[in-house]
């Protein structure tokens, strides 16, 4: 999302010589600070490590980051990444699993498994793929679906859900980015996705997003809203409209007050759990807030991780 940047030391604890450090293809999308958030942070447009861990739970960390970056640009300067401290599919709470190994294809996107209460597992849109990623998150139950958000997130939509003999949704909207889907959601009306699985239609950040809310717990939000750290709020990404600021406007005073949830879960940006009521009350707000802003020019660096 960035120009490159020189590759710099990480720190005065650890230079790039000797210990870990982020390379010149980072192209900062925020997905390692998510997982690493006290040892790499955001220096001149890119992710820089600014210390060296300190014990097994920082090294935990920095593999997760390692493992989910697009570009593989996490590396330490003496150490093979090992696959046994490959942390994925990494369990966010008891229903969650963050998929990791995000992909270069689909902008270094978040995905999500999310487990039913019948043993089944859904996929919310898609890490990178690969057949021992797909047998690893197979692993878990049967996969019944892949649902996919919006048209930036569909590149291995197809080959994930044959895989799995799963079926591929997506709305009419984005059909074009995955138009053998086996289910396609029309119109601007909330659609079951299963028992307990409901699909809400809102265009905006591209004219087929799509956002599916689970058991009102978990909010699987796409590119329509997200948790900024930066402001410590749920906020949709006006910079990176690709659609319609105005048309995202309407979708959220249409369906904001039908939404009840405690994660919300974002393709870009951060994650955050909070009470049902406070969600609820900030997604009352955001719909304020996103009402007066105005169409601007796609703008990556502007974003407000």
């Amino acid at each position: 999302m960035s120009n490159a940047h020189t590759a710099r030391p990480a720190s005065a604890e650890g230079a790039v010589e000797n210990g870990w450090s982020v390379d010149d293809r980072c192209t900062n999308c925020d997905v390692a600070r998510q997982l690493a958030p006290d040892l790499i942070i955001e220096t001149g447009g890119r992710s820089e490590v600014v210390r060296q861990p300190r014990g097994d739970a920082e090294t935990r960390q920095l593999n997760a980051a390692a493992f989910a970056c697009h570009t593989r640009s996490i590396r330490h300067s003496s150490e093979r990444l090992d696959p046994a401290a490959d942390p994925y599919p990494l369990p966010l709470d008891d229903g969650v699993l963050l998929c990791g190994h995000n992909s270069p294809h689909t902008a270094a996107a978040n995905s999500y498994l999310l487990r039913r209460p019948s043993g089944t597992v859904m996929m919310v849109d898609t890490p990178r793929w690969s057949l021992a990623l797909a047998d690893r998150y197979g692993a878990l139950g049967r996969v019944t679906d892949v649902l996919l958000t919006h048209r930036d997130h569909a590149a291995h939509g197809r080959r994930y859900a044959d895989h799995f003999g799963a079926r591929l949704w997506i709305h009419e909207g984005d059909l074009d980015a995955a138009p053998d889907a086996d289910r396609v959601l029309r119109g601007t009306r909330a659609a079951d996705i299963d028992e307990g699985v409901r699909a809400y239609p809102l265009p905006g950040h591209t004219r087929g997003s799509v956002l599916y809310v689970a058991d009102e717990r978990h909010c699987f939000s796409g590119d329509s809203f997200y948790w900024s750290r930066t402001t410590g709020d749920i906020e949709v990404a006006e910079n990176v409209t690709w659609y319609s600021i105005r048309e995202l406007a309407a979708s959220l005073a249409r369906t904001a007050g039908l939404l009840r949830f405690e994660w919300l879960l974002p393709g870009h940006g951060d994650r955050k759990h909070l009470p049902a009521e406070e969600m609820a009350q900030r997604m009352r707000q955001l719909t304020d807030r996103t009402r007066e802003l105005e169409p601007q020019p796609v703008d990556f660096t502007a974003m407000r991780w």
